[in-house]
This record gives structure tokens, C-alpha cells and sequence, in this order.
């Protein structure tokens, strides 16, 4: 563990150690990890993770991780139906993805302001993000929404609607910026 502080080599040995017993097929598993219903998560060899990340699927939540799949420190992942991560997925720090939200905010059926965001009901669509992707720092990736194969997603976005497959998006809302042009081998402005 060339590189590190003592200190850090020693809570990476402590993370190997733990990672070995608990995870198997996983390369590393930094802790502190928190946890919620660890059967309801399905992990890919070579997983790894930074520290500080919360895994949250809910009782009938499924979360799927892929093979390859590197993440950084502090992610959070809530799937209360389903969450999906492809395979050679790599996700930079403080990314948020989540398949549910505390009420309805459209049509005729809307949740009221007066009533307590807790006691909102709660509304789940899966979310899918595809192999090879890469999510930079500070995304938040929102229910109902797939990420196709291929696709970068730029720092501090908020992903709301489904991206195809080989783009580049960024911003809050995400809007696609760039596609990948297959026969030419190269990314095209859109």
C-alpha cells in the first residue's frame, strides 16, 4: 500500500481483512460501510468501494451491482423496488441514486404542502445505469431513470430523465452535451 500514511495503510489492511470474510468476490471494501438488509444486495466480483458509503435497499428491495464496479467515498444508494449498476461501472465520491421519493408532485393526485413530507406516500420507479459508465463527483441520480451504456455523467449533476446509450450529459437538470460518433471514433457535440 505504497502511497499511504501509515495510519490509512492500516484501516486499508483492517477494510482487506473485512472485505475477505464478508464480501467475497469483492477487491475492497473500505469501512466504515453502512448497511440495510445486505441479502437484498447482490454484488459483482472486483467490486470495490471508498469509505463511507450507505447501501439501503429496502425489505422487498433488490440492489444490483456489476462486476468491475469501483466507487468512491461517501455514495449513497437507496433501492426500496430496484436499483441496477452494470458491469465496468466507475463512480467518483458523494454520488446519491435512489429509486423512491416521499410523494406525488403532479396531477390531480398530488401530496398537499401541509402534510408531512414522512408520511407522503411513497413513490418507487427502478432505476438502471448501464456498463461502462462513468458518474462523476456530487450526482444524484433519481428514481425511475436509466443511464444507458456508455454514458458519462459531468460533476454535480442531477440526472431526472433516461440518457441513451454513448453520451455525455451534465448540469441540473442533465441535458446531453455529446454523443459518441461510431464511425467516425469520435465525441460529437449534439
Amino acid at each position: 500500500m505504497r502511497g499511504y500514511s501509515f495510519g490509512t495503510s492500516l484501516k486499508n489492511f483492517v477494510s482487506l481483512l473485512y472485505t475477505k470474510l464478508f464480501w467475497r468476490g469483492a477487491r475492497l471494501v473500505r469501512l466504515p460501510i453502512l448497511l440495510r438488509h445486505k441479502a437484498n444486495i447482490q454484488l459483482g466480483g472486483g467490486f470495490t468501494c471508498g469509505v463511507g458509503c450507505r447501501f439501503y435497499p429496502g425489505e422487498q428491495g433488490k440492489l444490483r451491482i456489476g462486476r468491475n464496479v469501483v466507487m468512491g467515498d461517501y455514495n449513497q444508494i437507496e433501492a426500496m423496488e430496484s436499483v441496477t449498476i452494470g458491469d465496468n461501472v466507475l463512480m467518483a465520491s458523494r454520488i446519491y441514486i435512489g429509486d423512491a421519493a416521499h410523494g406525488v408532485y403532479f396531477g390531480p393526485a398530488s401530496d398537499a404542502p401541509s402534510t408531512e413530507p414522512n408520511r407522503r406516500r411513497l413513490v418507487t420507479k427502478p432505476v438502471r445505469i448501464g456498463d461502462n459508465a462513468w458518474i462523476g463527483n456530487n450526482v444524484s441520480i433519481l428514481y425511475g431513470v436509466t443511464v444507458g451504456d456508455g454514458v458519462v455523467v459531468g460533476a454535480n449533476s442531477v440526472v431526472t430523465k433516461d440518457l441513451p446509450d454513448n453520451v455525455i450529459a451534465a448540469g441540473a437538470p442533465a441535458r446531453i452535451l455529446k454523443k459518441y460518433n461510431d464511425e467516425k471514433k469520435e465525441w460529437e457535440f449534439v
